[in-house]
């Protein structure tokens, strides 16, 4: 490498963390509590949030690596979508990024194999997704929140968690986008009547593509009209990357309404 490449891509690397560090700076760092337990989140509202009109909510769900007690980490997917300054404009919300704690999890799992899983379908959520869905009633009342616009969405351990909160709460969401998920398909009857968006890459080493294949065609069968699903062929895990560059990722989202 040159040295005049060198510089030039030191420059570039720096401009490009600046520039994200400056977007995730404009989500406010928080903290819930209720009773002894402590969720850390990320906020995000709208530009001249003006409390007397309605706003949607939206719940962003982080994967198993940005996990932690950082208040930083479940940033580094998705949250640059809703800090775009077109996005900001034209598709004002609340925007909420929780953090799961580091030996936790948004939904009770274990491994089958080294991309299956059991899932422990308990009647109660975790504790961090159980916090999550406290999180969302208490800005619905204290904020001004479009109770008929609340979306949920997350990758991953986080797609685990959208589905997991939609199967438990179908009424409480207007749609969801489980990315790269996985889901225990005899939960899915409960959520036909969810507007629902999945994503996949088939070359899934980590979650396999067999659960978002086999949930649309569930959710199909259920009598769902409302669900789409897109698979990126020769994708690995991180088919994020692919979803987050679909044209109407945003427009989808804040086009649904209860």
């Amino acid at each position: 490498m040159t040295k005049q490449l060198f510089i030039a891509l030191f420059i570039f690397t720096f401009a490009f963390n600046l520039s994200n560090n400056a977007q995730n700076e404009l989500y406010l760092k928080k903290e819930f509590i209720y009773k002894t337990d402590t969720l850390l989140y990320r906020v995000l509202f709208p530009k001249n949030y003006d409390k007397s009109k309605d706003y949607p909510l939206t719940v962003f769900l982080h994967g198993s690596g940005e996990r932690g007690n950082d208040n930083e980490k479940q940033l580094l997917h998705g949250s640059f979508l809703f800090t775009d300054s077109i996005n900001l404009l034209k598709y004002p919300s609340i925007v909420i990024f929780p953090q799961c704690p580091e030996n936790d999890g948004w939904v009770n799992y274990t491994n089958k194999t080294e991309n299956t899983f059991t899932f422990g379908d308990k009647k109660k959520p975790t504790k961090p997704l159980e916090m999550v869905l406290r999180l969302i009633k208490f800005y619905n009342k204290t904020e001004s929140v479009d109770s008929k616009r609340i979306y949920v969405a997350g990758l991953s351990l986080g797609a685990m968690g959208t589905y997991d909160l939609i199967c438990r709460y179908p009424n409480t969401f207007a749609a969801a986008i489980p990315i790269c998920g996985a889901v225990n398909l005899d939960r899915l009857k409960n959520v036909r009547k969810v507007p629902i968006c999945i994503f996949h890459g088939s070359d899934d080493s980590a979650v396999s593509v067999e659960y978002s294949r086999n949930a649309y065609i569930e959710l199909k069968e259920s009598g769902s009209q409302h669900v789409e699903y897109k698979e990126y062929p020769h994708v690995g895990h991180n088919s994020w990357d692919q979803a987050f560059a679909e044209h109407d990722f945003m427009s989808w989202l804040f086009s649904q309404q209860k």
